[in-house]
């Protein structure tokens, strides 16, 4: 590879007018004891960097990119609606279309209301659930992300559940009081935790498949464990599929484990590589949303022409392969997987599911948070180093999900495999 002059240089520059010098923390590399590789252009499974440095890319921009980067028919059709305009501010039978296709496709989003991020998705349900519910406290899991906003931004403590506890300066411990945490994979400790709370929680929020502490597989029965007691407390269930919708399969963890939740939070795919994200479930639950109903919630730019018109290509064309696709995706993770896992019998783990795969530095599976920080993360932090430097781009933190694309081939699969077994048997 050659050297990354000119990422350092601009990394350098943007510390003077970016705190950290990046609009994301992620992606500065800080977690992996490096700078950031500055990106010029991105084409099917690649990127190249501003010092012509190639690389597979397998973080596809943290998982909207499942058809890979700069489809031609998904940048035609933003093309077709850019050239229309860029915003409207007003309604436009795209975001109808849209509606109707994501209902169509995860039945259990009734009505569907579009917003700008997946942040603003899962902070517009937890307001529609505690306005709803007339309950003021929710539940999280540790581990699991829901965006930036105030009440979600916390951890729990020496216990097993706990109120909320800021995981950031400038979070009021007033704004965290309702957000009680709970460990993933853990359903005696949700018992306990709605024993304590009778008649208090307006709603537990989780991802089906945790994807923003590494993969982590539910256990046998814990989803649906989750919804019977939600059903039993009179307590909605929102699934924040923000990165398994339309990724984990077509109609995402839902469909995959047949199970119906209340609200649902999705997006990433659903722009096709545009800012977007969408609430959606029940009908008698998002009725109450203004201006049918008195909970508010809004966005200038939600259901944007361009993004919209972009997503509904992207989902079109995961309807028309959605036969082999998948099965594709699957077996393509499940090939890096076991390509590495045959090499190495100690000192990782590898979880995977569909498209989707992390691979820990440890030797058993991590099922939860806990288990997830105890892996050897100067390990991997070594292990990224080593395959960056031989083109392959990984997400830049042990926390983080490798994310497989329809423009992944066999042959990139097998290369990646190659430089990976090479990076650990320097390492382990």
């Amino acid at each position: 590879m050659k050297k990354n002059q000119n990422s350092e240089i601009l990394f350098n520059e943007a510390l003077s007018f970016i705190p950290g010098g990046v609009n994301s923390p992620v992606r500065s590399f800080k977690a992996v004891s490096s700078n950031p590789r500055y990106i010029k252009k991105a084409y099917g499974a690649y990127i190249e960097d501003e010092d012509n440095n190639k690389y597979i890319d397998y973080i596809s921009s943290f998982g909207p990119l499942i058809l890979g980067h700069a489809n031609v028919e998904i940048k035609n059709a933003a093309i077709d609606a850019l050239e229309k305009g860029t915003t409207y501010g007003a309604c436009h039978k795209g975001e109808i279309k849209i509606a109707k296709l994501i209902s169509r496709l995860m039945p259990s989003m009734e009505m569907v209301r579009l917003t700008n991020s997946g942040t603003e998705a899962t902070m517009s349900a937890i307001r529609l659930a505690r306005g709803f519910t007339n309950k003021d406290k929710i539940v999280k899991f540790e581990g699991c992300y829901h965006g930036h906003a105030d009440h979600l931004l916390v951890s729990a403590g020496s216990g097993l559940s706990t109120f909320g506890e800021p995981s950031s300066p400038g979070v009021p411990k007033d704004f965290t009081k309702h957000t009680l945490v709970a460990e993933y994979n853990n359903i005696k400790n949700v018992e306990e935790i709605f024993n304590k709370y009778k008649n208090k929680i307006a709603a537990i929020i989780i991802e089906p498949v945790p994807a923003n502490m590494g993969l982590i597989y539910p256990k046998e029965g814990f989803l649906k464990k989750i919804k019977k007691i939600c059903d039993e407390n009179n307590c909605l269930l929102i699934f924040d599929e923000v990165i398994t919708g339309f990724r984990l399969c077509l109609g995402g963890a839902e469909s995959f484990y047949g199970i119906k939740p209340d609200l649902s939070c999705i997006g990433k795919i659903i722009g096709g590589g545009f800012p977007v994200g969408a609430f959606g479930g029940r009908k008698d639950v998002m009725g109450k949303m203004s201006p049918s109903g008195d909970i508010y919630q809004a966005g200038t730019l939600s259901g944007n022409p361009v993004a919209v018109a972009a997503g509904i290509k992207t989902l079109e064309l995961l309807i028309e392969k959605s036969s082999e696709i998948y099965l594709n995706l699957n077996n393509k993770a499940k090939k890096l997987k076991t390509l590495i896992e045959d090499n190495h019998k100690k000192g990782i783990h590898i979880n995977q599911l569909g498209s989707m795969l992390t691979i820990f530095f440890t030797d058993k599976e991590p099922t939860n948070f806990n288990d997830v920080n105890n892996c050897n993360l100067k390990n991997h932090g070594k292990f990224f180093q080593t395959i960056l430097d031989n083109g392959i781009m990984f997400p830049p933190s042990q926390y983080e999900t490798i994310f497989i694309s329809d423009s992944h081939t066999n042959e990139d699969i097998e290369r990646t495999a190659e430089i990976c077994n090479k990076a650990l048997n320097k390492i382990l």
